[in-house]
């Protein structure tokens, strides 16, 4: 008698940049570079094969956003898909509902799950229930498809100032031009710098950290990105002073000091972050590399950096927000039509 067994594989998820490889970040940055060639240079306004015709993607967001949402719902439209956006006052998600329940419903009904949760645990826990690909939007904890976004920004700019003119940047190997780059973080320890400090190492950029006294980065994050750098020959270093973390870098990146769901912290957190507002007279008494760039992740406030910074040549914000669409095109690419990273 032959035994057939209906017990599927996991499907992939996408729930932080630690749990993937270098070469495997890379192919993903690599898409986006490819994605955004075709639709910005090549006129193609929608995939050619529209892969997920008939097929939805549940963008279940416990949180505000404003790129996100905006990226994925573009992205999979140019797949051929749609985006079906569900907030908190839509589902149910993990109040009168569990998280188990709402994931094996919303899953059985739909291609992929895009949530922007709170706590880490509960991406999981849809992940852990869901039977198709479940992509971490934000969790307290990570931000992978920002990271990408961040990654592929620092990709395009090597390319302008390295490589000979006329040099497109998908023609370019995405992990010869990280090779020796130096990344500032000034500001809070968030779901930001924790994912950076999870990628970057494994693709040969140094990252130095500054945060203030008491706010620092939990030690299994330091021991897991300490563990990469040592594989991989990098750095990832930690001080409380920002001049020590901006000097040689090349990009200098900070967020803001005050998350969603922090604000009764605020007047406490705008005192221990005095001193570090991101200024050109920071920056220049910091002695950064010659052709430093700033990023952000937005939503930005005063406090974290002046307009004079952010609104300089060297800013690369808008950029920096606009390849959240690529970077996301290229995940739902990967997950949702090759099934794979």
């Amino acid at each position: 008698m032959v035994m057939i067994s209906l017990k599927r594989a996991p499907p992939p998820h996408f729930i932080t940049l630690r749990d993937l490889t270098g070469p495997q970040i890379g192919s993903l940055v690599q898409s986006a570079l490819q994605f955004k060639h075709m639709c910005k240079v090549e006129g193609k306004t929608a995939h050619p094969d529209l892969p997920l015709k008939g097929q939805t993607l549940a963008i279940m967001f416990s949180k505000r956003s404003t790129r996100t949402r905006v990226a994925t719902e573009t992205a999979m439209a140019y797949l051929g898909g749609q985006g079906l956006f569900l907030s908190s006052q839509d589902i149910q998600l993990g109040v009168n509902e569990s998280l188990r329940d709402t994931s094996q419903v919303v899953s059985s009904m739909c291609a992929g799950i895009m949530a922007r949760v709170g706590a880490h645990r509960e991406i999981e826990e849809l992940a852990h229930y869901s039977s198709v690909p479940v992509i971490n939007a934000l969790s307290d904890t990570f931000h992978p498809t920002q990271i990408l976004a961040d990654l592929m920004t620092m990709h395009e700019v090597a390319v302008a100032e390295r490589c000979p003119p006329g040099t497109l940047p998908h023609e370019v190997n995405f992990r010869d031009t990280l090779q020796g780059q130096r990344v500032a973080w000034v500001g809070d320890a968030n779901n930001i710098v924790w994912e950076m400090m999870m990628a970057f190492p494994k693709l040969g950029v140094d990252l130095a950290v500054a945060t203030p006294k008491g706010y620092d980065t939990p030690a299994v994050l330091r021991e897991t990105a300490a563990g990469f750098a040592r594989e991989h020959r990098t750095q990832v270093a930690y001080t409380q002073h920002p001049e020590e973390a901006i000097r040689d870098s090349h990009f200098i990146v900070t967020d803001t000091w005050v998350s969603m769901g922090q604000e009764a912290e605020k007047t406490k957190r705008l005192q221990d972050f005095k001193g570090y507002q991101i200024t050109h007279d920071l920056i220049n008494r910091s002695q950064p590399h010659k052709d430093w760039k700033f990023m952000h992740c937005l939503p930005r406030k005063q406090e974290e950096v002046d307009d004079a910074v952010f609104y300089s040549p060297q800013s690369l914000v808008f950029p920096e927000a606009e390849n959240r669409k690529w970077t996301i095109l290229a995940v739902l690419n990967a997950l949702l039509v090759n099934k794979r990273y």
